[in-house]
This record gives structure tokens, sequence and C-alpha cells, in this order.
């Protein structure tokens, strides 16, 4: 293996590791006589490749430690970037800003990160007695703003470093900020690593453990901090909630909340800013009153909007610009809850100062690193929250992948365990800011429906768009037809229905109760067999029409709360499973039935259907997806029933 192969093994093992890296922080690096290869900025270590180092020159890297900067501090900067600018050969990657301290180390590969541990340790009071004693030979260096102030001074200890001891460092700790670990061999630096943790890790007091229940009452109070928080033009935010042993130990009340409130760490701050809201409150409207008003006097003296909100008896709610960024909040901040639970162990927590925050939220540099984390918007739903029924295959599938390509949020809901955790999965893996969830659901049972409320608003805070899409379908003529068959369709397709808008609109009334401008969307999936009568198809036709008769009349009640509701009629999706399963799907079923007189095979079946549509083609979930959009987007229309059926059924 050679050097660089050596740097991304290294790299994506601690990378990948939580112990040592969150949200994709710290960097490596290796080097020869001539050149630097070094982490660019916007790549995450787990995932890093060979382009996503900066390669430098070292000659012209090399004479920045005895180099005359300005005094001025922005001017010096500027000359400092535009050095190492000019080093860099690889002009379309910006190098790290530690770049020059990974430089001025002599081992051939460099390391640093900002293991929980070590900071645990580096954010503490007494780090550097207990540095000094637990680690005599590593270089300790008291807390220094980054950029070039912190590598002339680690330049300057390096130099007196050797004088003493006749070489470099192997260690060099810094104080609220993290470690580097330089060696000639990769091997060599995973043993180091390996000693530092465990040496720390025998001295501290175990986190707690186990699950804290996060409660009920966040289906009634965090959609309405999502409401005030994405109001008056403030763009949709994203809210995760949090809660396990850790975090409300210190959040049961202000004495220990206390230790959170201020940042540890310079990452602390680019992603989670530098002040947080702590809510004490008596009940879910004194929550909701006294979040309000914190929230607004926090936006109004500051400009823009908490990352971080406490909530006793909630937990820690991530503010997300979208799910991509509430999970990194998420994890930043919780790691942060850890160095705070590991620094009682040695002499309590140290925070950053006042100064040294101003710094860090006015450098160029962390402003680079938060444009790159914040994601682009690109979706006509961008950042709002869907719950799709039905949605582990089939035309639900269909509809959620397209829902996802614009950005929103997914919830799978279905009761197919196995495929709808693959689903959310391979939704997943479409590489956008958003996220999907699957949640196993019963649409008939209330019970299953608030669990699915609940979890939702767990994982996104807010639930814009409910797609009641699960069905199901028995076919036959009177003489066929069970009782129990007719109820069992009756109940997925008509009662469900009603569950479904019930547990939906209750959240929704909360969102709108918030924020005057905001509208929620309730959609059925309904069927062109709701719009004229189906032969030999009279449960799922009966069912169908009668959901359209709720559609109208939940309009009717919802209007005044802004939500709207309506139903999306497809034609045939005969490439769905619904249709096309070899075993039972319909055109099976309707071969079996003698739906189609004279049919003598499935493709008989399937000829016929298609014949009866002017436009010659099945109806697809693409179709159907644009046909919600537009019943999302619009705000003039409820309590309408869309046909999206190829010119097969046009209404009057």
């Amino acid at each position: 293996m050679n050097g660089i192969e050596a740097l991304i093994a290294i790299s994506q093992k601690y990378g990948s590791d939580e112990r040592y890296v969150i949200a994709g922080g710290g960097n490596t690096s290796y080097k020869d006589a001539e050149h630097l290869w070094v982490k660019a900025s916007g790549h995450a270590l787990a995932t890093i490749t060979e382009g996503g180092f900066a390669v430098l020159s070292r000659a012209m890297l090399n004479p920045m430690g005895e180099k005359k900067y300005s005094s001025d501090t922005a001017q010096r900067e500027e000359e400092v970037k535009n050095d190492l600018a000019a080093a860099c050969i690889t002009k379309d990657r910006r190098p790290s800003v530690e770049t020059s301290l990974h430089n001025c180390m002599e081992a051939a590969f460099v390391v640093h990160l900002h293991p929980t541990l070590v900071n645990g340790l580096m954010c503490a009071n007494n780090a550097a007695q207990i540095c000094a004693e637990l680690f005599p030979e590593a270089l300790y260096i008291p807390y220094t703003d980054p950029g070039y102030v912190l590598f002339k001074k680690v330049y300057d200890k390096i130099k007196a470093y050797k004088k003493v001891n006749g070489h470099e460092p192997e260690v060099i700790f810094l104080q609220n900020h993290g470690i580097f670990v330089g060696a000639d061999t990769t091997e060599r630096i995973e043993e180091i690593y390996n000693h530092v943790l465990s040496t720390i890790e025998s001295k501290v007091e175990a986190l707690p453990t186990g699950e804290a229940q996060i409660c009920d009452c966040v289906s009634e109070t965090i959609p309405a901090l999502r409401s005030i928080l994405s109001r008056s033009g403030r763009g949709v935010k994203t809210l995760k909630v949090t809660n396990d042993a850790l975090i409300s130990n210190f959040i049961c009340c202000p004495d220990k909340v206390a230790a959170l409130m201020s940042p540890f760490t310079p990452d602390g701050i680019v992603y989670c800013k530098s002040e947080y809201i702590y809510v004490d409150h008596e009940g879910p409207q004194d929550l909701v009153k006294k979040a309000e008003k914190k929230i607004e006097a926090y936006i109004a003296k500051r400009g823009h909007t908490p990352k971080v909100l406490l909530i006793k008896g909630i937990g820690l709610v991530a503010v997300g610009d979208n799910a991509k960024n509430a999970q990194v909040i998420t994890d930043v901040f919780y790691d942060a809850v850890k160095v705070a639970w590991y620094a009682q162990s040695f002499g309590g927590q140290h925070p950053m100062n006042k100064r040294q925050i101003n710094f860090i939220d006015n450098w160029e540099v962390e402003n680079y690193r938060r444009k790159v984390a914040a994601g682009a918007s690109k979706g006509r739903v961008e950042g709002k929250t869907i719950i799709v029924t039905g949605a582990a295959q089939g035309f639900g599938e269909g509809i959620a992948r397209e829902l996802m390509k614009q950005g929103a949020n997914i919830v799978v809901a279905d009761l197919n365990e196995a495929v709808g955790e693959e689903t959310a999965k391979s939704f997943n893996q479409m590489g956008g800011s958003n996220k999907a969830i699957f949640v196993k659901t019963n649409v008939a049972d209330m019970d299953s429906l608030n669990n699915l409320i609940k979890t939702t608003i767990v994982n996104f805070g807010a639930l814009d768009v409910f797609v009641s899409n699960a069905g199901v379908l028995r076919a036959g003529d009177l003489n066929a037809m069970t009782p129990e068959n007719f109820a069992f369709v009756t109940n997925i397709n008509y009662n469900a229905y009603f569950y479904c808008a019930k547990v939906a609109s209750k959240v929704m009334k909360i969102q709108t109760a918030h924020d005057p401008e905001y509208f929620a969307d309730i959609v059925q999936v309904n069927s062109k067999s709701g719009l004229r009568g189906s032969k030999a198809n009279f449960a799922y036709a009966g069912g169908k029409f009668g959901g359209i008769g709720l559609t109208q009349s939940f309009a009717l009640e919802l209007a005044p709360f802004r939500i709207k509701v309506n139903s999306i009629c497809p034609g045939n999706f005969y490439d769905g499973p619904l249709w096309s399963n070899p075993v039972n799907g319909l055109f099976v079923q309707y071969l079996a039935a003698g739906k189609v007189p004279g049919a003598k095979t499935v493709q008989d079946v399937k000829d016929f259907y298609l014949n009866q549509v002017p436009m010659r083609k099945g109806c697809n979930p693409e179709d159907v997806t644009k046909a919600i959009l537009y019943a999302i987007e619009q705000t003039g229309e409820t309590g309408q029933a869309i046909p999206v059926t190829g010119g097969q059924v046009m209404l009057a």
C-alpha cells in the first residue's frame, strides 16, 4: 500500500467512527519531500477518495512559518489565504484551514481529529494539568484562534520542543479543539490513538445509558414551534427531537442545563451557533407560549433562527434548514453533551469565552464551511414533510419516490416492514438534503396512526401533507362477494381514510394556527372507479365513491383552518403489482371473475382496458404525483376530485 492509499484507508477508518469524527470533521494528510496531500474542505473523511485531497507544494508552504505577515488581523488572514492558494496545485480544491499545521510536522502522516473523549479532557477546567500527568510526552497548546495565529503558535512550540527533546512530538493537544497525531506509518497513528482514548476512558465516569421517553405532547407542541420558526419568510425548517438518559440528565433543571449553554469547540459554533434556548414549562400550552417568546426575541437580537432548543421533558430539538442539516446539528450538539459529561471528571466544563466565540462566528473560513454544509434547495416541495401510506411498493412507492425527488421528507407508512425499510433506504441513497424513514403502520388502527404521527413529528417536526394512498381490492359480483371481503375492502378504502384525516388534521390545525400564511394538505389517492361505477367491482368502487364524499365534507370542515383536502383519481397503473401481480393482480382477478366478456388470457384483459383510454396509455406514479404537486401548490381549490385517466373519465 503506497502513501496515498494508506492515507485514504486511515481517513475512511476514522471518518466512519463517531467516536472520532462528527459531521465530517477533522482532517488528514500525507507528505513526501515535495508535496503535501491534505483533506480539502467540503469532503467527508468517511467517504473520501484521492480526489478529495488538495495537493500543495511544500517548497511554497515551508517558508510560511518564518514569514512576516501583516499585524492587521484581516489583512494577515488574507495574505495567508493567498499563500495557501498559491501553493495549491489542485486549484479546484480548497485545502483544509489546518494545512500549515500539517506541513510543519515532520511525520509523513498527520491525523487531526476531535474524539469525544479527547475533547472531554480538552474542554475541562483542569485540562493542562491532567494532560501533563497522563501524557507527559505530548505537546499541549492553550486555546488559540484558528488560522495563522494557531499555526504560528504550534510552529514555534514544536521548534522549542525539538530543542529540548531532540525530536518533534507525536501528539499535540489543542485546548477546546482536538488532537493532532503524527507518525511515519498509519499503524503507529492507530497505536497512539488507541492509547490516548483508552487512557482517558479509564479516568471518566461512563455515560448514562438507556432511552428516555419522549412525551406524547410532542405532537401538539413541536409542530407549533416549527410553524413559529418557519414563518415570516424564514424558510421551511426541519426539526428533529432526540432524548435519552444523558440528555435528560442535563435538561431536567436550569442549574444542570447551564453546562450546555455555551459552545465548547469551533465546530459547535459552526453547526449549532453559539447560543441556545432552554424552555422550562408547566405543560404544552405554557411550553409553546414561552418558546415563542424566546424564539422571537432570539431572532430579533441575532437575525437568524436558533439551531438548538433544549426542552424539559422533551429533549434536544435541532432546528435545521433541511433534514440533513438537522441531523448534523443533532450529532454535533449531542457530542457536546457527551463532552460536558466527561469534563466533569476533569474539574468541570470549560467552554469557549465570548471573544473566542465572536472570532469563530465571523471567521471567513467557518462561514465557508457553513455554506458547504447548508445544502441547496431544488424541489417543488423542498423541506415539506409528507406521509404516504401504502408506500412500501407499487403506486405508493412511485408517488413517494417522485415526491422525494422534489425535496420532500418522506414517511413510508406501510404494514410491510421488510419491504418498507428497503424502500426508505433506497430513497435515502438518492443523495438529497431531505430524508426518508419507514414507520410500520396499520391505517385501520388509530393507535398505529397516532404512533405514525408522533414518529413523524419526532423526526421532522411537522406534517405538511398526508397522502392517503393505502388501498385494497377484492373483485367479485354480487354472487361471489362475501360480507367479509366487502367489509375488509370498505374498512381500508373508506373507513381508514377517515382515520387518517382525523389524526392528520389535528396536527395541521396546530401548524396553521401559528403561521397565518401556511397551508397544509390532505390528499386521497382515489381512483377513476370513484367517479363512475365498476362492474363486478362494487366493493372497491363503492368505497372510492364514498371517499370523494369524505373529501368534499372534510374540505368544507377544514377550509377555515387552511387545510386543503383533495382526491386524485388515477386511471389504471398497468405496470404496478395491483394490476400485474401474476398470482392475485387485477388482470388475474378480472379474468377469473369474467369481468371482461370473451377474454381467455390475461393479455386479453389488459388489451381490453388499454383500448378504453383515449390517450392509449396507462397511468403511472409520475402522472399522479404531478397532480398531487398541483393540489399542494395551489391555494384556491379544495374538495376536488382530479382525474388522471388519460381521458378515460372526464368531468362535466
